[in-house]
């Protein structure tokens, strides 16, 4: 066990330094002004052709952000429990470990959006009701790619029968491909934005992986 948690912080770190350096790049290499206004976007020719390809697709954006209200609702749910379980056990170091974890982990994925909100990397190949928002990394498969996964890791511990438990399992897998390959095709985000959310996304959640199987939480 304690081998293969080892495994695990690897991956989360190899994961991390692979989203760094794909953003290193992405700040110097084949850069130009091929975005609205002449904003300027990363590896250029092969999210200029992707986004060619893809084309632009507002219903789809429209469906996809609203969408992503259920990660959020998500996330919501396991703060209430966390809050429940503290008031019912009356200390906060009675809550579930798992679930304080995740909420430091929700707290971090938040600082995260908040850093790139500042560090501007690109811009949208769109305008958003005439204003040209940040793009880098997705927050929208961020947010999916964080809050599902480790959704699942809490409710494959907490639903007792197999057979919804897969179901529920099966639900959400489909539910995150359909996020974001929609966001991709959409049109609304370069590939690279795509790449480097899903990057920052899995390191994350290995990192919340490695620390639920830590001696002091179980997931």
């Amino acid at each position: 066990m304690k081998q293969k948690n080892t495994g695990t912080l690897w991956s989360a770190v190899g994961l991390l330094a692979a989203f760094a350096i794909w953003t290193a790049l992405l700040s110097f290499v084949d850069v130009r002004a091929i975005g609205p206004g002449d904003s300027s976007v990363g590896f250029a020719a092969v999210n200029g052709f992707f986004h060619r390809l893809t084309g632009v697709h507002m219903v789809l954006y429209h469906i996809t952000d609203w969408l992503g209200l259920v990660p959020v609702a998500f996330a919501m749910g396991f703060a209430i429990l966390g809050l429940a379980q503290w008031i019912k056990r009356k200390q906060i170091r009675k809550v579930d470990p798992s679930i304080l974890i995740l909420g430091g982990f929700y707290l971090l994925v938040l600082a995260f959006y908040l850093l790139f909100e500042q560090v501007v990397i690109n811009y949208r190949p769109v305008y958003i009701n005439g204003y040209l928002e940040v793009s880098y990394p997705s927050s929208t498969t961020m947010l999916v790619l964080t809050v599902m996964p480790t959704a699942v890791m809490q409710l494959r511990r907490r639903i007792q029968n197999p057979v919804w438990r897969k179901w529920v399992t099966f639900c959400i897998a489909a539910f995150v491909v359909f996020m974001v390959a929609g966001r991709l095709i959409s049109g609304v985000h370069w590939f690279s934005d795509i790449v480097g959310g899903a990057l920052l996304s899995a390191g994350l959640v290995m990192l919340y992986r490695f620390a639920c199987n830590s001696p002091f939480s179980v997931v």
